[in-house]
């Protein structure tokens, strides 16, 4: 059977590929476009915020580029845009208390089916309006989309209904085409290879946040790059009866992937990881995805620039790693880590804006 990439995007990201993906989102008053391709059995998906560019940016976070994205990209690879057909989701009014910003999502949908109706796409299913942010799981080779409903008065908390029985993490993809394969995900049109682009801060209040604990045990996420580090701070914390260790990345990518599924209520972080070291990740968990983090690193030692970064970005504790001694027995572990664990799941996160950490 072929293993099934998981592939998360963000406001203003797009994700397109030949070879068999989930492609999971979030939203509120954003829009999700999903396109495919009946004959080659393939797709992808957008997430834009906002309708238009005031001043004609082209940026994928508006809604009018982000699709002419997609749609380019297919024409370029297939040739034509006969026969696509389109799957609209979000635009809810999860935003009433911000005056004219509760018409933001219905602005998105109309600018998603005007472009759309321009190139004579056919729009086969919509998921939009309504008061409750959206969960998404898009399979980018059969063009099945499950949706999950999320509670509008926790502004993306507990899942309330499931439009589909059928769960997107055990599906049973095709096999891969046999021809070389086609990928892109990105902000613009820029094609490149899938990555780890990072869209840029959506506006104050206009997709869904983090959804919080459903209630019930603590429900952490380890993000380390050393294997022996998770497996030792998972097993400090497996016999805690309040406390769930959900999840183990060993980098920023593998964690951000996991955000959606897994739905922690506190995330453990090192600092000096590949790819993307955890000062870089926690700004964009402030921006994009607020939740408590405690920074737990061998560098992060008290009054280090490394404490006072991540103390300034948002972090609700810091830890030097030195300090558990994880290598001699799991007691200092546990006395230590287990009660910041249960200070921070009752810590709320403010989010930040990009300029507000830029300079940190």
């Amino acid at each position: 059977m072929t293993e099934v990439n998981r592939v998360f995007i963000l406001p203003g990201e797009y994700f397109i590929s030949k070879q068999p993906n989930i492609i999971s989102t979030l939203l509120g008053s954003c829009v999700a476009v999903c396109l495919f391709h009946p004959q080659l059995k393939f797709g992808g998906m957008n997430h834009f915020m906002l309708p238009t560019s005031p001043n004609k940016e082209r940026s994928g976070k508006y809604g009018d580029y982000a699709t002419a994205v997609l749609l380019q990209f297919f024409e370029r690879t297939v040739g034509s845009l006969n026969g696509l057909e389109a799957i609209i989701s979000g635009g809810a009014n999860v935003i009433s208390s911000m005056g004219t910003g509760t018409q933001i999502g219905q602005r998105n949908v109309e600018i998603a089916r005007e472009i759309l109706k321009k190139h004579n796409i056919r729009i086969t299913k919509e998921n939009v309006g309504g008061t409750n942010g959206l969960k998404l799981h898009y399979q980018n080779w059969d063009n099945k989309l499950v949706v999950e409903q999320m509670d509008r008065n926790v502004m993306g908390g507990s899942l309330i209904n499931r439009e589909e029985n059928s769960r997107a993490p055990a599906p049973t993809p095709p096999p891969a085409p046999a021809q070389h394969s086609i990928a892109a995900t990105g902000r613009t049109g820029s094609f490149k290879p899938p990555s780890s682009t990072i869209a840029p801060a959506p506006s104050a209040g206009a997709c869904v946040p983090r959804p919080p604990s459903s209630g019930g045990r603590i429900k952490v996420l380890v993000v380390d790059d050393s294997a022996i580090v998770r497996n030792l701070l998972t097993k400090a914390m497996e016999d805690e009866p309040d406390i769930k260790v959900v999840g183990a990345a060993k980098d920023a990518y593998e964690a951000r992937e996991m955000l959606l599924e897994l739905g922690p209520d506190v995330i453990t972080l090192d600092i000096v990881m590949p790819k993307m070291d955890g000062v870089t990740f926690l700004k964009k968990l402030m921006v994009y995805y607020p939740i408590p983090v405690i920074i737990c690193s061998t560098i992060a030692k008290a009054g280090s620039q490394a404490e006072l970064r991540s103390d300034k970005i948002g972090a609700v504790d810091v830890i030097d790693k030195e300090s558990l001694n994880l290598y001699h027995g799991l007691d200092t572990v546990k006395k230590i880590l287990i009660p910041k664990i249960r200070q921070a799941a009752k810590t709320r996160v403010a989010k930040k804006s990009k300029q507000e950490i830029a300079g940190i």
